[in-house]
């Protein structure tokens, strides 16, 4: 099989329903889903031996996120023979992942830096590529309809992505480091924790 097509030498890519330019909303948001999919692989390799359940965690996210990146290459009315894939329920997974980790992790109180593990590293990263995933996605929302559940999943995976990388640093006894500069923004104990918003 050929990996080239040259299909897209002037400019253009197929998606579902037709063809885009490289350049639109579209492929920007589903492009970055991919790069945040990427990172997310990077941190799998990076995790301990023993942390099987998380890495199956995380590799079942990583199937999702190509939900994500098929329900947002579809052409606007493609819906209709080619139904969604992002789910509510997919959202309710990470909502009750990130209450569990949440619970594990020491209290937070101020900003941390990004860092720690290998593995805790990554996600920090994955977690800001998803944040301009979901504002790109946001963008794209404005003017075509698409799939709510994508936001509200990209929105959730973000914080999840935070609250896992604390949790992998604690399990490996590697504290995280405070942002010096910052005020006490988070509540003493249960907080949501989260990256923004």
């Amino acid at each position: 099989m050929k990996i080239y097509t040259r299909t897209g030498d002037e400019g253009q890519t197929s998606i579902v329903g037709g063809r885009v330019s490289k350049a639109s909303e579209k492929v920007e948001a589903y492009g970055t889903v991919d790069e945040a999919n990427s990172f997310v692989g990077v941190a799998i390799a990076h995790l301990p031996e023993e942390e099987h359940e998380i890495r199956a965690e995380l590799e079942k996210i990583q199937h999702e996120l190509f939900d994500c990146g098929s329900d947002l290459s579809k052409k606007e009315g493609a819906e209709r023979k080619y139904p969604y894939k992002v789910t509510e329920e997919m959202v309710t997974f990470l909502e009750k992942r990130i209450d569990a980790y949440v619970e594990e992790a020491p209290d937070l109180e101020r900003f941390i830096l990004p860092g720690g593990t290998k593995a805790a590293a990554y996600l920090h990263v994955a977690r800001t590529v998803v944040r301009r995933a979901e504002r790109q996605t946001v963008r794209l929302a404005e003017k075509e309809q698409i799939n709510p559940n994508v936001q509200k999943y990209l929105n959730r995976l973000s914080d999840y992505f935070f609250a896992l990388a604390r949790v992998i640093n604690h399990r490996a006894g590697h504290k995280d480091v405070e942002y010096v500069r910052s005020a006490n923004v988070f509540s003493r104990r249960r907080n949501k924790e989260k990256g923004n918003d």
